[in-house]
């Protein structure tokens, strides 16, 4: 099992209550502050340039949005990459005073968002309340995080600038209040990363470096501009600054709803739910924080069965923004203590719950946000019925294309969305019949195709393929009923090829 050190800085609170102002900026080099902080030492931003940055001459530029390298000075090797602040031997232990030096700090800057009851609370069972974080300026929580760690640079740092690797949210919170905060921020994004969000980011005024096959890659590529050009590598969800910065939507939630019962957190990373969790039971230890995750990647459910964060095997995710193969190791060590049970949930519940969400709340979420309502769609938390639950939507940003296949998945989920094939006669009239029936109990046929060459059946017969609507499963239960007492060759649903 991990143990983790805790960041007590004694006079950090008092000195942010007292006037706002930046840690001191002539403490320790990250190193030696690395053992310090044991013993309740300052984890400041600027011991990084000492300890990342040995070249001052960099040996890459950055030209047109692309990376050239140049032949001056030989490449960084990937050996020598390591982020001080997330180190595997040494984790850090985020404390409550931080995630409340850091409401104080961006209370300025960051939207309070509401935190409303659900219209689902009835149907469902469960008293739900969201927490609508997608209602930030740049459409998700990492906002919060993104603001407190610039603000958290000393002045030298801020000149230099900061360098990340995301594919999303991190990368427009970053590049968002990189402007309004005047400090340079530079975003490497793999090559798989929705164009929107690259467009945004430039138009945040962030320096964009499309390049990598994937978020690891862009993430060794990051660190490497860091090291080389003294800006500081800022991890989206491990940074100790990033996890207090996301423990304020801990407190608001535990304002808005005092009398609260449990939080159903999304889980990728493990920074929001470090941060949430610290907050919340602080100001409640009675409440229940469960950890949600996609089948597809569950990174965290693997940390806690090794008991240390491990690389997991990913597939790809309609909740992409928590597909992360491996927890931090500060957020694991912070949320381990804090967390009272670990679910995953399948793409089709994902699906259900973005569709829900849009229909019911007027909501446009990212799947990574709407896995919370999933898990209780899915029936995993019995033991919360007749509770006060409360789901943060961390997210909206969803690419068009994935929403528009989220919607249909969703309606399948539903039983709204139905497919089946059903041998008919090929003489006139055949298929007339079959959409008359269809159409007398009130279902809408939404695609049809036909199929003699491969039938093998009478050659006067031909298989139709359809895909209708239906009002709920129940509904397509009457049309499956209908269709067995009139045809004798019929595959209805999943298994309908």
């Amino acid at each position: 099992m991990m143990k983790g050190r805790k960041l007590e800085n004694k006079d950090f609170g008092k000195d942010l209550a007292k006037d706002g102002r930046e840690q001191n900026p002539n403490s320790a080099s990250s190193v030696e502050n690395a053992k310090e902080v044991q013993n309740g030492s300052h984890l400041t931003q600027n011991e990084n340039v000492s300890a990342t940055s040995t070249n001052k001459d960099p040996t890459m530029t950055v030209t047109d949005g692309a990376l050239k390298k140049s032949d001056e000075k030989a490449e960084v090797a990937d050996e020598d990459l390591r982020d001080p602040f997330c180190d595997p031997d040494h984790p850090v232990k985020v404390t409550f005073q931080e995630v409340s030096a850091a409401a104080f700090k961006i209370r300025g800057g960051i939207e309070r968002t509401p935190c409303s009851r659900s219209h689902m609370s009835a149907m469902t069972g469960v008293e739900i309340y969201f927490k609508k974080d997608y209602m930030q300026y740049s459409g998700s929580f990492k906002e919060r995080g993104a603001r407190y760690t610039l603000m958290m640079l000393n002045k030298e740092q801020k000149q230099k600038g900061v360098v990340a690797a995301s594919a999303g949210n991190h990368a427009l919170a970053l590049a968002y209040h990189g402007s309004s905060l005047q400090v340079p921020v530079t975003v490497v994004m793999p090559i798989i990363a929705p164009m929107m969000k690259i467009q945004l980011c430039k138009q945040y005024g962030a320096t964009v470096v499309v390049e990598g096959d994937d978020l690891g890659e862009a993430k060794k590529l990051a660190m490497r501009m860091a090291k080389e050009k003294g800006m500081l590598y800022v991890n989206g969800y491990d940074h100790p600054h990033i996890l207090a910065g996301q423990g304020t939507i801990g407190l608001e939630i535990a304002e808005q709803v005092p009398d609260l019962d449990a939080v159903l957190v999304p889980v990728g990373g493990a920074g929001l739910i470090a941060g949430l969790a610290l907050a919340v039971k602080a100001m409640n230890p009675n409440v229940k924080i469960y950890g949600v995750e996609p089948e597809r990647c569950a990174s965290f459910k693997a940390a806690i069965e090794a008991g240390k964060p491990v690389y997991t095997k990913m597939s790809s995710t309609l909740a992409d923004g928590l597909a992360v193969p491996t927890v931090g190791v500060n957020a694991f060590v912070t949320a381990l203590p804090l967390v009272d049970k670990v679910l995953t949930v399948s793409e089709e519940y994902i699906a259900l719950a973005i569709l829900r969400l849009i229909e019911l709340e007027k909501a446009v979420v990212e799947g990574a946000g709407a896995v919370g309502l999933a898990a209780i769609l899915s029936n995993q938390v019995p033991e919360l019925k007749g509770k006060k639950v409360v789901i943060p939507l961390c997210g909206g940003n969803i690419d068009t294309t994935v929403l528009g296949r989220c919607i249909e998945r969703g309606l399948a989920a539903d039983g709204r969305l139905c497919r089946f094939v059903v041998t008919v006669s090929d003489r006139p009239g055949g298929i007339a019949e079959l959409t008359k029936r269809i159409s007398s109990i009130g279902v809408s046929l939404k695609d049809i195709f036909h199929e003699r060459a491969w039938l093998k059946t009478d050659v006067f017969q031909v298989q139709v393929k359809c895909v209708v609507e239906t009002r709920d499963e129940e509904h397509s239960k009457e049309l499956e009923n209908l269709l067995k007492t009139n045809y004798q060759i019929i595959s209805f649903g999943a298994n309908a090829v």
